[in-house]
């Protein structure tokens, strides 16, 4: 190292980061580290705590606002489908969107590394650090390298007397930003703990109120709400406030981590769950049925990497190529109905349906052309042959 070593720092002001702040300082011989708090729509007394205990600190602080580039990679995600283990990715894809933020200001302001204050157990660190090492610099993380316990922290800021509430900032550990809000720790890390409504914020309890939305899409991207445009970022709070009213969007799980570990998570993603539910429904509207089989496969390759943080590996690109093809029909609208904590799609429409009203009805005689009913006479006799002669040849040796 030299005397003008500088690290660039995740820097959320929670007791985690501003713990890490002295310990780059002394245990690691930095001389300055750089606070880096990016925007992905985190509520606002989030960033006044960070800018806070910045100040307190008397740590250079950046705030950069990732929020657009964020709910694009959320709505490539909505074409993806994606979701892991029955829920809308939130979380990991938000964490490329911040590591790339402070990856540009580590490089603007010459720092020598970039740290995190994620711990050993969780699937942050990887996220973090698949992006970042790809830089040349240091990649430091203080609390999973030196083993630390929240209680150790918790003592730690009190001996310094560290501008935090000893780690006592609430119940819950909970991750929030624009597409979802994940809700841990305490009492819920017992599975069969059955979390009371304390819990939710974006969400109210399902009750009996409906109420129908119009979805529009464009090459399978979201961009209209009841027949009003609008950008990504808008898009999804609106959506977000009025789904949430009706209790959509929460997911209890039993999730399984990278690391191997099987952890209990509670999420609100009232917008992601829509969109979503919307989505596929206009895909099974337009999309043949092998190509709907196939992209199932292929949305499920995707949100496995987008829950690891890989969004940018070459097999997404890959998987790309194929979701953008399938994409260029996935335009019309969706109607889905909320109600009972749930978005259902009621209606859908397309110019690119692969339907005929008059093929399908069982009002008409024809199916459609030259084609006519009894022409699936032959298909039915065939149909099952192989498995008839087969049971024949079992049954005929018993």
């Amino acid at each position: 190292m030299t005397d003008t070593d500088r690290i660039a720092l995740a820097f959320s002001g929670g007791l985690d980061t501003t713990v890490c702040v002295p310990m780059l300082e002394e245990e690691y011989g930095y001389d300055e580290v750089v606070g880096v708090t990016v925007d992905v729509g985190q509520p606002a007394a989030e960033f006044a705590e960070a800018e806070a205990t910045a100040a307190a600190l008397d740590l250079q602080h950046h705030v950069v606002d990732g929020k657009a580039e964020f709910a694009e990679l959320c709505f490539d995600a909505v074409r993806a489908n994606a979701a892991y283990q029955g829920y809308p990715l939130g979380t990991a894809l938000a964490r490329p969107v911040i590591a790339s933020a402070i990856l540009e200001v580590a490089q603007r302001e010459d720092c020598a590394g970039l740290a995190h204050g994620c711990t050993g157990k969780g699937n942050d660190q990887l996220r973090f650090e698949a992006v970042w090492r790809d830089a040349d610099m240091a990649v430091v993380a203080p609390i999973r390298e030196l083993g630390l316990t929240r209680t150790y922290e918790q003592e730690y800021a009190a001996e310094r007397d560290l501008p935090v509430s000893g780690g006592k900032e609430g119940t819950y550990s909970i991750d929030t930003n624009l597409w979802s809000r994940s809700i841990e720790g305490s009492e819920l890390e017992d599975p069969s703990h059955v979390p009371g409504e304390d819990i939710y914020e974006w969400t109210t309890a399902p009750g009996e109120a409906t109420r129908e939305l119009a979805v529009g899409f464009e090459n399978g991207y979201p961009v209209s709400l009841d027949g009003q445009e609008m950008e990504p970022v808008a898009f999804v709070e609106e959506l977000n406030d009025v789904a949430g009213g009706y209790g959509v969007g929460r997911s209890d799980i039993m999730e399984d981590r990278m690391l191997g570990l099987k952890v209990r998570e509670n999420y609100e993603h009232p917008a992601a769950t829509v969109l979503l539910s919307a989505h596929r429904a206009l895909e099974d509207l337009v999309l043949t049925r092998e190509e709907r089989a196939f992209k199932r496969r292929v949305d499920h390759e995707w949100a496995e990497k987008g829950y690891q943080g890989l969004v940018d590996a070459p097999l997404v690109r890959a998987l790309e190529a194929f979701v953008e093809t399938t994409q260029t029909r996935v335009t019309g609208t969706v109607t889905v109905r909320l109600e009972g904590g749930q978005a259902r799609p009621v209606g859908r429409d397309s110019p690119y349906a692969v339907y005929e009203a008059e093929a399908s009805s069982f009002d008409t005689e024809a199916v459609t052309g030259d084609v006519e009913q009894a022409d699936a006479t032959g298909v039915a006799k065939y149909h099952g042959f192989q498995e008839r002669l087969a049971n024949s040849i079992i049954d005929g040796q018993e």
